[in-house]
């Protein structure tokens, strides 16, 4: 459902229907920032419930329209804007290269921080930064993705510059704990991980990898707005940090089961059984997802697809069951075409088998060409190419 809206006439439309509501709000409220509150506001969380599970499980117009609901009760608050926001940005996630749904999603973010700038400067400062935070936050994962790199430091500057007003009021709402969480793992996770940023990173106070993944799990479990978000990025972080992989097959679990139509849960559960070794589990998962992407269901695309054909091509290697192996390779290579994902790891991997089993089933022409496809199209640096010249002098 996308809208055909250009943005500056998005935006205007709501400033215009903001400033109209705003004088009267204004008048009717008390001198008290947490009447001026929907961030701490039960009721709120009671209506935006049902709303919100639709969103986390691809039940987009159902979401949509209830946020409109929403937006029409509390126009003066950056709340419903930003959750209209992320029920675009969700679109985004099972296809990042997809970007259909920028612009929708970056009107929304900005329609929230305009909205929370007002709310900050005239009646409640931590409220105001915190959603201030979020916005930009997400602005500037949207803007890395798509390798804008200026306008992602500039919106990641922003987002830091609001969290430190949040900073030690974490009491105000477990919400807060959110941002600070993921600061505190990803400071440090940057300096270990991209050696070549960190003269970037003296501009920036330390973080606590340790205290990050604490904090993620306290918001994991307390809160209401951040919870399936923190609980995203906790799956994601323990995944790659390799020490408690078990941790986060749980969560993985956990959200697959809670949205089951959510493709990228589906695929990270997917994901994180293949990395474990769990292999007989993973295969009916898998299976499930491909069967998704062919019926076209919604997230279900060529990017999940390709993930699925992998597993599964390599689960069927390892039982000596070739002819199924090369079907889900050569499958998984269409499907990376498709994706525009043909530089990945996925892709080059599914060549560089095809290769080994044409070598094990006697076709060494066959492999010889799997292995100069695989040092033709990944860069010299990446661990196939390296397998591949090693084959290929061997052959």
């Amino acid at each position: 459902m996308k809208i055909n809206i250009k943005n500056s006439v998005l935006i205007s439309l709501i400033l215009l229907i903001t400033n109209l509501y705003a004088q009267e709000e204004k008048e009717n409220l008390e001198d008290s920032s947490h009447q001026y509150s929907l961030l701490l506001n039960p009721f709120i969380q009671i209506e935006a419930t049902e709303a919100i599970n639709a969103m986390y499980n691809f039940e987009f117009e159902k979401a949509y329209n209830h946020f409109n609901y929403l937006q029409k009760k509390y126009p003066w608050h950056p709340l419903p804007y930003l959750l209209k926001g992320l029920n675009f940005w969700w679109q985004i996630v099972p296809n990042p290269m997809n970007k259909i749904w920028d612009n929708n999603f970056l009107a929304y973010m900005d329609t929230t921080i305009y909205l929370a700038n007002r709310i900050k400067e005239n009646y409640n400062k931590i409220e105001g930064a915190f959603f201030l935070a979020i916005a930009y936050a997400f602005e500037g994962r949207l803007y890395a993705d798509r390798r804008e790199y200026r306008k992602a430091t500039i919106a990641g500057a922003q987002a830091l510059k609001y969290l430190k007003v949040c900073k030690g009021h974490e009491t105000y709402s477990i919400e807060l704990l959110f941002g600070t969480g993921l600061f505190n793992y990803y400071a440090e996770w940057i300096r270990e991980e991209y050696p070549l940023l960190r003269p970037l990173m003296i501009f920036f106070s330390k973080g606590d990898k340790k205290k990050g993944i604490q904090q993620l799990k306290k918001v994991a479990s307390l809160s209401f707005y951040s919870r399936t978000e923190a609980q995203y990025y906790l799956m994601q972080i323990l995944a790659i940090e390799k020490k408690d992989i078990e941790s986060a097959i749980q969560i993985s679990a956990y959200l697959n089961k809670e949205f089951p139509n959510n493709a990228y849960f589906h695929r990270y559960y997917t994901r994180v059984l293949y990395q474990a070794g769990q292999y007989s589990k993973m295969e009916k998962v898998a299976n499930e997802m491909l069967l998704r992407v062919e019926n076209m269901q919604v997230g279900y695309e060529a990017n999940s697809g390709r993930y699925a054909c992998f597993y599964l091509g390599h689960w069927n290697e390892l039982r000596k069951n070739y002819a199924l192996a090369k079907k889900y390779y050569e499958k998984g290579l269409v499907f990376s075409e498709k994706a525009n994902a043909t530089t990945k790891g996925y892709y080059f991997y599914s060549l560089l088998h095809l290769g080994i089993i044409a070598e094990k089933e006697g076709n060494i022409n066959l492999a010889k060409i799997h292995y100069k496809q695989v040092k033709k199209k990944a860069k010299r640096s990446h661990s196939t190419h390296k397998a591949a010249r090693n084959r290929l002098k061997k052959l």
